[in-house]
């Protein structure tokens, strides 16, 4: 196969997938605590004899997709007034407890549920920096900066900030869960602050995200004419020069 073959293949293949990313990111601009996922690239063929495979000089010189990572940057911080909402400012996440066990989502949207407890909007428990349900008796909530929840001047928990050593990559979930990989444990987090009374809204900007889909499209669009062309011109030398060998 020609050099150019491969490179518009690859270069297709790598715009489809960054469509995908692209769309899915626009989708979720609005969505409190989101995490847009960036795509990375990586060689076609991977190890220490990489370079020296026969086919290096012809393949290898192209990228693939890698896949996603999600981007930590911070989302703009959206007062609320609702005093059971919480936005980390920094890096962290929430820990919170479902079904399937412990999830991580920045979406500080929290009530207090009939039985006294910080859930989610899904009804699922906060826990604390202790990893444990946060029981809130009645009254004015109010949270420091370090995470701390009290009422009416009494300290009730420390709201759980979590971070993940350099390198960690969250699994989304849904729209902002995250999983972490198996035996990866999480620490409390040093330098995030909380504020009362706001969310973190997306870090997905609306127009740059439908900049980057338009962008994705015309790209996709290019390397599939590409590959046209060089199909074509394949098609052209087996029907017309091969006979003449």
């Amino acid at each position: 196969m020609d050099s150019g073959d491969y490179a518009a293949t690859t270069g297709l293949l790598a715009r489809m997938q960054a469509l995908d990313t692209a769309a899915a990111n626009l989708a979720n601009a609005q969505t409190p605590g989101y995490r847009a996922e960036r795509e990375y690239f990586r060689s076609v063929l991977l190890g220490p004899d990489a370079a020296d495979s026969e086919l290096g000089g012809t393949v290898n010189n192209y990228g693939l997709l890698g896949g996603d990572r999600l981007s930590m940057t911070q989302g703009a911080v959206q007062q609320t007034g609702n005093p059971l909402d919480l936005a980390i400012e920094g890096e962290g996440f929430f820990m919170v407890q479902t079904a399937n066990g412990p999830r991580y989502t920045r979406d500080g949207s929290f009530h207090r549920a009939r039985n006294g407890q910080l859930v989610t909007e899904a009804g699922e428990p906060v826990l604390s920096a202790a990893k444990q349900p946060i029981q809130i008796p009645p009254g004015e909530v109010t949270a420091g900066a370090d995470g701390v929840l009290s009422v009416a001047g009494g300290t009730v928990a420390t709201i759980g900030v979590f971070t993940f050593p350099a390198g960690t990559q969250l699994t989304p979930e849904g729209a902002n869960r995250y999983v972490a990989p198996q035996g990866v444990a999480p620490a409390s987090a040093q330098s995030a602050s909380v504020r009362q009374g706001a969310i973190e809204a997306a870090n997905e900007d609306v127009v740059q995200g439908t900049l980057d889909l338009v962008m994705m499209q015309r790209q996709a669009e290019m390397m599939q004419r590409a590959l046209t062309v060089f199909d074509g011109q394949f098609n052209k030398f087996a029907a017309e020069d091969l006979p003449k060998v």
